[in-house]
């Protein structure tokens, strides 16, 4: 039977839920990193938030480990090269907590936008202060996101009912989507006027909101960070909300927190910029729980459950090869007049119709749920592209990262990065007449 220790402490259905297929799981919530090193060759898997940072003096104690599971976005706290090397899988969670990420950075920028901590405090010492208190609409704005995964991408779907510009800059190509448009970093410095941080905390996004950047900005501008605190100068920025360039900034990670992002600092040590912080008018502050939400909180565990399953049964996981597609999701094509046809759907047929379209749901022969989604876009759409159709395929399936992996042995490969999104999660793929098909697993409850 394969172990796994449990170093934090999760949601409670995540053991119940690893027992049930087969693992022993053993805590330990209060051992130090040595005495966890010494009896960490008796486990397969280890399961951690971040207690501890898991470096190569630890891996190398680890002589029989299997993987490590972090139950949150990223995995900077593990040494992941060394890691690798051992044939360690690394396990992370991004997810679990995206829509929670989301929303609270659109939190943020309401918040941040319309003074709201501000207009609090004065009401709460007997001002009405209506004048000074006027804020900003978010409408018509250009809204900069740096990074995106699954964190950028929720946010950007969120901003989408607001009426604004939305950008975005990451290192990866060809990632565009309804939602957001993909720039170089000078174009989102150009023409941002709120700047939104979504990246993992590596060599490359380390101190990256600096003087420079600051500098380099066109025009002054709002600053929000749910991301990591070490990406950002906090003097730096300090000096840039003095000065004016920086308009305000809303922060729910700082670079003072310690590893395990439990605490941050005493009064006695305090540094000076954070004292900056801690009194701005024009500074709005977290501690660390953009992610960290009640249904987040059973969203990681549910999600790192998972993956270790499909680490370790990927065929019970999924469907037989044979049944790789559960049903049919449906059919988008283009339309002279998408919303004229919309309303004599509607009208003459009597269909449900929403802003994507009519769905259609089923019963397979074996009973699962199925969909067909019926959906006409403008001709000028360019969610088909790079097909030169007129039409797309949309497609159920059962677990789609098994799939991708199955395709992937025989050289089929995905356009771009899967994407989440509270309703399922799609990757896209093209026949040999190019014709782009979408695969969907998706979530059902979101249409019940």
């Amino acid at each position: 039977m394969k172990k796994i220790l449990h170093i934090d402490s999760n949601h409670p259905l995540m053991i119940p839920a690893l027992e049930k297929i087969g693992f022993q799981n053993d805590i330990d919530f209060t051992s130090s990193k040595l005495e966890i090193e010494a009896k960490i060759a008796e486990y397969h898997g280890i399961v951690i938030r971040s207690r501890f940072k898991i470096d190569k003096t630890f891996l190398d104690a680890a002589t029989n480990l299997e993987f490590i599971a972090r139950v949150g976005a990223g995995l900077e706290s593990i040494d992941c090269e060394y890691a690798t090397s051992k044939n360690i899988a690394l396990i992370a969670a991004p997810e679990g907590n995206a829509n929670a990420v989301g929303e609270h950075a659109v939190g943020m920028i309401l918040g941040l936008l319309n003074k709201l901590r501000l207009a609090h405090q004065d009401i709460l010492n007997g001002n009405w202060n209506r004048e000074q208190n006027r804020g900003f609409e978010l409408e018509g704005k250009t809204v900069g996101i740096i990074g995106y995964g699954n964190m950028g991408k929720s946010f950007a779907k969120k901003l989408k009912g607001f009426d604004c510009t939305v950008l975005f800059h990451d290192l990866k190509n060809n990632l565009s989507d309804g939602n957001a448009k993909q720039v170089s970093l000078a174009e989102l410095q150009e023409k941002s006027d709120i700047i939104s941080l979504h990246t993992p905390w590596n060599e490359s996004t380390d101190k990256l909101v600096d003087s420079p950047f600051i500098n380099k900005m066109s025009k002054p501008f709002w600053f929000i960070n749910t991301a990591r605190g070490n990406s950002v100068v906090t003097s730096d920025l300090v000096q840039g909300l003095q000065n004016g360039k920086v308009l305000g900034a809303a922060l729910d990670v700082l670079e003072y927190e310690n590893l395990s992002f439990e605490n941050l600092f005493t009064a006695e040590n305090t540094p000076e910029a954070l004292q900056y912080l801690l009194t701005a008018k024009n500074v709005l502050l977290s501690p660390h729980i953009a992610g960290w939400t009640l249904e987040s909180h059973v969203k990681l565990s549910e999600v790192i459950v998972r993956k270790i399953k499909n680490l370790y049964f990927p065929a019970e996981n999924a469907l037989a090869t044979t049944q790789k597609v559960t049903g049919i999701g449906g059919i988008f094509f283009k339309s002279e007049s998408p919303k004229a046809l919309k309303d004599w759907y509607t009208k003459h047929l009597g269909l449900k119709i929403d802003d994507y379209g009519s769905t259609f749901w089923w019963k397979d022969k074996n009973g699962n749920d199925c969909s067909t989604q019926w959906s006409p876009f403008d001709q000028a759409t360019t969610y088909f592209e790079p097909s030169e159709k007129p039409f797309m395929q949309n497609f159920r399936v059962d677990n789609l990262d098994f799939l991708i992996n199955e395709l992937s042995k025989e050289n089929i490969k995905t356009i771009g990065d899967v994407q989440v999104f509270d309703y399922g999660k799609f990757a896209y793929i093209m026949d040999i007449e190019q014709n782009k098909i979408e695969l969907w697993e998706p979530i059902d409850k979101m249409f019940q």
